[in-house]
């Protein structure tokens, strides 16, 4: 009985992997796929025939634009880890006068659509002259990142045994002195996962993008995308080419950090 209902369930686990990466399977399909056979009836179901011409594509038209995305998401990381852990540390540990009410407006600003906040940064990047520019997009961007790195560190440093605290202040640090040389290599997990989160919401960003700097000379690949559709021709195998190169590095991330993260977002859920 326990081994058939192994089985049921290992064949249902395969089915339904199966049908979430059926999406990335077909991406990279189509990214081989010759631009004569892209509209054929049925389409093919494996690369017959497959070319690189979509790759050859990348390498000549999008290296600038990778380059640029990874600018804005380690831009972002930075600005992302310096702001939040610190008023994160404020607020569990430090007796913040009003740190509840605080990460219920964080959690609050998580729900705003980011449709809205880009005209609202519209607006402001014309009078502050932040528009078309990198270090306009890394700000736009933070403010999705941080309102969640400062609730996910809120909820580690809450948990961090006290008695380290007390003992680094019996020897005379003071409270930015015990951030930094206790409370954050304690939290390492939590930088890594709070890190991750914020690289991949940059590399990813496309609303902020295509609203903040669609006429700049440096523009993040989800740009360098969408620039291959157009009215009369559309290129899909470029399009799915550049999608299969700038997944690349997100997967990796995920799998090298996947420890990590698993161990940062659930920091702080059980409490001695």
């Amino acid at each position: 009985m326990t081994a058939r209902r192994s089985w049921w369930k290992l064949a249902l686990g395969v089915i339904f992997t199966a049908l979430m990466l059926f999406p990335v399977y077909w991406m990279v399909n189509v990214s081989l796929t010759r631009t004569q056979d892209l509209r054929l009836s049925p389409p093919n179901i494996f690369p017959v025939n497959p070319t690189f011409e979509g790759f050859e594509a990348v390498m000549r038209q999008q290296l600038p634009n990778l380059g640029t995305s990874l600018l804005i998401g380690l831009g972002c990381v930075v600005l992302t880890v310096v702001i939040a852990a610190p008023a994160a540390y404020a607020i569990a540990l430090l007796n913040l006068r009003g740190g509840r009410t605080l990460n219920f407006i964080l959690l609050v600003a998580q729900m705003i659509p980011a449709v809205v906040m880009a005209m609202g940064f519209y607006a402001i990047y014309v009078r502050l002259g932040l528009l078309n520019s990198v270090w306009g997009l890394i700000l736009a961007d933070s403010t999705i990142a941080i309102p969640f790195g400062v609730l996910l560190f809120t909820a580690f440093m809450s948990g961090l045994p006290r008695e380290l605290l007390q003992a680094a202040k019996v020897d005379g640090a003071n409270a930015w002195r015990t951030f930094i040389s206790i409370v954050l290599p304690m939290s390492r997990n939590s930088v890594l996962t709070v890190s991750l989160f914020a690289f991949l919401w940059a590399w990813s960003d496309f609303i902020f993008a295509s609203t903040l700097a669609r006429n700049s000379e440096l523009r993040p690949v989800t740009l360098g995308i969408y620039a291959y559709i157009g009215n009369n021709t559309t290129q899909w195998n470029a399009i799915m080419a550049t999608a299969v190169v700038a997944s690349i590095p997100a997967a990796i991330l995920l799998v090298v950090a996947q420890r990590y993260v698993a161990a940062g977002v659930t920091a702080g859920a059980v409490k001695d």
